[in-house]
């Protein structure tokens, strides 16, 4: 499970934050812990064992309110102006984008580093949204200085951050089913609408952006919605048949069997995207005009390669293997570091990701892994470990 933050571990109870569903939270029987500065649930009594398998199987609602959510406009300059202001700070296409289609990207610092993961989205122009509009997504942990990085490095940009929206994820291979459920009026409309893509439906009088998306690796969807309809929304969600709660514990061991990083474990300012094995995020044109922060060392990274990968490892037996254990090579030389680590349940053990050094990044590569009392044999083995499903436009793949 993601690892409450030192400063979050010695703060007092009532200095945490709380999303809307926090009371929800607590009626379900959650278990809450300290995570990004928020009072969160890591799981429900059911354990995260079974709300992982759940989501694989059915369907999960995970609140996911702590994020942060803005609007990027540069006044009077449409979409294109934004869009490439934008580009500034991030390597991929958004200039490219399609009203209602999304794009992961990467913050950059100069150093070619990531400051932070982000969803960027371009709004369509619905339901009092302008299709002239950037909705970022950021994590929760790096909301505040993410939105202080871009609007000091791009002041003729507005950035007004959503605090009044908060956001559910609704995951599982059953998902599709559940919000057509919920949102009958709009089924036709969510069935086909394409992964990375978001449209605006109207229930109840309240606005909601609904986006075909995650991060679990199963099809699934991502509701913001106002803070004062949230509740109902879950609610409604939580009464259909097979759509069970669920907690960080699970959306952990999901992403990580999914291969997906999290901030601040795999990902982080002192890593580039071609070291995570990220170059998908990067578009292929600006591999090669550059025009982001970074875009020195990480060019050159493309072409001649990066010092250190980051590499799926499968620990041998049933031993659980953390952050922060050291990755040996056979002679019992440091040659890189576990980043993430938990049991996969999908997979039946423990699976982990790290770097090593980037000679060693050969696949079925044997290596050891320190252990609470021993060293563990480990093997270097092909992301992700469990199959995306995502829906690709009439199937799921």
């Amino acid at each position: 499970m993601p690892r409450p933050e030192r400063s979050d571990m010695s703060a007092p109870a009532q200095a945490l934050r709380q999303t809307e569903l926090h009371s929800l939270h607590t009626e379900l029987g959650a278990r809450m812990v300290a995570f990004a500065g928020y009072d969160m649930p890591v799981q429900f009594p059911d354990g995260i064992v079974a709300e992982h398998l759940h989501t694989r199987e059915f369907c999960s609602v995970f609140d996911v309110s702590h994020m942060g959510q803005a609007l990027l406009r540069v006044e009077g300059g449409g979409f294109g102006v934004t869009a490439a202001a934008l580009e500034t700070l991030i390597p991929g296409d958004i200039q490219g984008l399609a009203p209602g289609a999304m794009r992961y990207s990467l913050l950059l610092n100069e150093a070619g580093g990531i400051v932070d993961d982000i969803i960027v989205t371009r709004l369509p122009a619905a339901d009092g949204w302008s299709g002239d509009d950037l909705l970022l997504v950021v994590n929760a942990a790096r909301k505040q200085g993410d939105f202080t990085y871009i609007a000091n490095s791009i002041p003729q940009a507005k950035l007004t951050p959503l605090v009044d929206r908060a956001l559910l994820a609704v995951q599982g291979p059953t998902a599709a089913k559940a919000l057509a459920d919920l949102f009958p009026h709009a089924a036709e409309k969510l069935a086909n609408l394409p992964f990375m893509h978001t449209v605006s439906v109207v229930d109840g009088g309240h606005e909601m952006l609904i986006s075909r998306s995650g991060y679990t690796g199963e099809d699934g969807f991502e509701i913001s919605a106002e803070n004062g309809a949230v509740e109902q929304c879950a609610l409604r969600l939580l009464a259909l048949p097979g759509v069970a709660p669920a907690g960080l514990g699970a959306r952990d061991s999901l992403r990580l069997e999914s291969g997906y990083c999290l901030y601040g474990h795999d990902i982080d300012e002192t890593t580039s995207p071609v070291e995570a094995g990220l170059i998908w995020a990067i578009a292929k044109a600006r591999r090669e005009t550059g025009g982001f922060p970074g875009a020195e060392r990480i060019m050159g990274e493309l072409a001649n390669g990066p010092r250190r990968r980051r590499v799926g490892l499968m620990p041998e037996g049933k031993s659980i293997v953390r952050d922060g254990a050291t990755i040996c090579d056979q002679s019992g030389l440091d040659i890189g570091i576990v980043t993430s680590g938990a049991y996969g349940p999908t997979v039946g053990g423990p699976v982990a990701m790290g770097y090593v050094r980037a000679d060693v990044s050969v696949l079925g590569q044997e290596l050891f892994l320190s252990g609470r009392t021993k060293p563990v044999s480990a093997q270097i083995v092909k992301l992700p470990f469990v199959a995306a499903r995502i829906f690709r436009g009439g199937r799921t793949a």
